[in-house]
């Protein structure tokens, strides 16, 4: 059992209210502490009769007080802590990840421009923290496609790419759709159509029957999801093996869903920094639910 605490970063802001009321669900579901931290930017103050650098008292914490007093009538609260740093969030907020079974922001804060999607903290947090991120999107945000069947009821998405399975990405799926008694909707997008190089230049489409391909995706993912799908009996994953491009797929499939699932990236041989996938980035940019980016096995990433 992990007896790690679910992580909620505010900086005061609406859109870390919205991602504290979302970890103190998580919180409850594990039967886990929630930590609420405040990392503030200060900068060297200057009293008048003499020069002195230094963090103000952290004792008096304005963002703390107003988290607790945005908590003080909610019942049935987990075992709550708080904790106010000083330095910079973006670097600071990433490292609390090493002491979290969940890690929990919302999209912008205080800091970022009206015009960006995501801000720096949730960015450098989804890409750099050991533990699975949530990122909580403003609400509101309108999505297009209707591809991906949905049924009424609560559901957990989480993309599949059958020629690289990520085994953290799917047991992180399982896990949370289980904790909210969800079905687990698996989208596995492969290309369409397939195109080969015919001469420098030009490309022409290769000649393969397209449900051969539809059917061999499918195959793999019942493949991969088999094990998962042993250790979580009690959860309905259903397996969608579709055309198109994965990011969009997820997109879509986020509208009304309780939470989306995203591998983060493995490391490869000529990019050794931590980094996240193309695919990742967009579902943060433009889904509409709270995205979860599950870092890999230790060892992989």
């Amino acid at each position: 059992m992990n007896t790690l605490p679910v992580i909620a970063a505010v900086d005061g802001s609406d859109d870390s209210l919205r991602a504290l009321d979302w970890a103190l669900d998580a919180a409850r579901r594990r039967g886990t502490a929630l930590r609420v931290v405040h990392v503030r930017q200060y900068a060297p103050w200057v009293r008048p009769d003499v020069l002195v650098a230094g963090p103000p008292d952290l004792d008096e914490d304005p963002v703390l007080e107003q988290v607790r007093a945005h908590l003080a009538s909610v019942a049935d609260r987990p075992v709550m802590e708080y904790l106010g740093l000083e330095g910079a969030p973006a670097a600071m907020v990433p490292e609390l990840g090493s002491a979290a079974q969940l890690l929990v922001l919302g999209s912008r804060g205080r800091g970022g421009f009206a015009s960006l999607l995501l801000g720096s903290n949730g960015m450098a947090a989804a890409r750099d923290a050991e533990c699975p991120v949530v990122i909580v999107p403003r609400p509101g945000r309108e999505v297009h496609g209707d591809d991906v069947p949905a049924e009424p009821g609560p559901r957990v998405v989480v993309g599949l790419q059958v020629d690289g399975p990520d085994e953290a990405t799917l047991d992180f799926a399982f896990a949370e759709a289980a904790l909210r008694g969800a079905r687990l909707q698996v989208v596995a997008a492969y290309a369409w159509p397939l195109q080969s190089w015919a001469a420098p230049g030009e490309l022409v489409p290769m000649m393969i029957d397209q449900d051969a391909v539809e059917n061999e995706t499918r195959t793999l993912a019942e493949g991969f999801l088999a094990p998962h799908r042993k250790n979580h009996p009690d959860v309905r994953a259903d397996a969608h093996a579709m055309p198109g491009d994965a990011a969009g797929l997820l997109v879509a499939a986020s509208k009304d869903a309780e939470l989306v699932v995203v591998g983060r990236h493995r490391r490869r041989l000529l990019a050794p920094v931590r980094m996240m996938g193309s695919v990742t980035q967009a579902v943060l940019l433009h889904a509409a639910s709270p995205v979860a980016v599950v870092p890999p096995t230790p060892g992989e990433g």
